[in-house]
């Protein structure tokens, strides 16, 4: 049954505010009241996993700035994207634990940036004991909503991510369903995986607005489904009884036009629902670099727009989950706005 209020989830933290994924971006979505969190995990080298958006760390940490670390800078292609720079799976845990993280766009949130270089990598065992003992501090349940990145590129080099995540949600005692925990991926095979495992989760599977999942192209090729009919009700159809729901790209819910005027909601949310699959999306930013043309001010990319009115689309569209990069203002729009109480 669809939420009366979605649940607010920090993404990546409080990353408004912090740099992304860092100790004190989590921290700070703990306080301002997020119902859960969303760490993206990646392997390192010597099978450890930590919580970095890509493997690709360059733009999220100091690493340039380490002459010791010079010679491992190189060109991969991951998920069939040429990328330059260092990569997770070319160092150890010792190694990238003397790394420090950075603000991802500095141009767009300078006052995160002020924070750069004072705070080291977490691990995902870090972070998963940090939300229990934030849960238990604050004396309300919080939740973990596990993104799973390039599961098919790491298993290819030798890195399968299925058995290093059973492990650390073992050690953490995450694994045991006691604990508010969603997993969600990009890729349906590594869900498929974990859930074959046993793994007490929710599932959700992430949909990009365009293009084909990496999975199951290598697989299948040309025949793989997009992402954009997997939206659609013969694509949700293909869904149930594999998924408990999918993620959205909020532009899937607004649907803006060709001059950025949003439509929406479209009835994505609606037809997932009919078939008894969550809705998430993601993300919902204040900041007019970050929304549909429709609804940007002045002030230039940095300045917050009229994100309220975008906002309102996604919350009459009735999803499940939304994802906040500013926790606080997620808090009060979906949650306390209309003085609902907490499902």
């Amino acid at each position: 049954m669809p939420r009366r209020t979605p649940l607010v989830i920090g993404h990546r933290g409080a990353p408004g505010y912090r740099p992304e994924h860092s100790r004190s971006s989590y921290d700070l979505a703990l306080e301002q009241g997020v119902d859960a969190v969303e760490p993206d995990i990646v392997a390192t080298r010597d099978g450890v996993l930590v919580v970095r958006h890509e493997n690709e760390i360059s733009g999220t940490t100091d690493v340039a700035d380490h002459p010791e670390f010079a010679d491992r800078r190189t060109t991969k292609t991951v998920d069939g994207v040429s990328l330059t720079g260092w990569f997770t799976e070319d160092f150890t845990w010792d190694e990238l634990s003397t790394l420090r993280t950075r603000e991802r766009i500095p141009q767009i949130r300078p006052r995160s940036a002020t924070f750069d270089d004072a705070q080291p990598i977490l691990r995902l065992t870090d972070l998963l004991e940090l939300v229990h003992l934030g849960s238990l501090d604050r004396g309300r349940e919080i939740g973990v909503v596990l993104e799973v990145k390039h599961a098919t590129y790491f298993e290819g080099i030798g890195l399968d991510l299925v058995p290093m995540i059973l492990r650390d949600l073992q050690r953490t005692g995450w694994d045991s369903g006691a604990l508010p925990l969603v997993v969600e991926a990009f890729e349906s095979t590594v869900l498929q995986r974990l859930r074959a495992a046993d793994l007490p989760a929710q599932y959700i599977y992430l949909l990009e607005a365009k293009g084909t999942p990496f999975d199951l192209l290598a697989s299948l090729g040309t025949a793989a489904p997009t992402y954009p009919w997997t939206a659609t009700p013969a694509g949700l159809d293909a869904l149930v009884g594999t998924v408990d729901g999918i993620s959205v790209d909020k532009r899937m819910i607004l649907a803006p036009d060709r001059i950025g005027r949003a439509t929406g909601p479209s009835p994505v949310v609606a037809d997932a629902h009919a078939r008894g699959l969550q809705v998430f999306t993601w993300t919902a930013r204040p900041e007019n670099a970050f929304l549909v043309k429709e609804f940007r001010g002045h002030g230039g990319k940095p300045a917050f727009g009229d994100y309220e009115s975008e906002w309102e689309i996604i919350r009459r569209a009735g999803v499940d989950g939304v994802f906040v990069d500013h926790p606080d203002l997620g808090v009060a729009f979906f949650r306390e706005r209309d003085g609902s109480a907490r499902d």
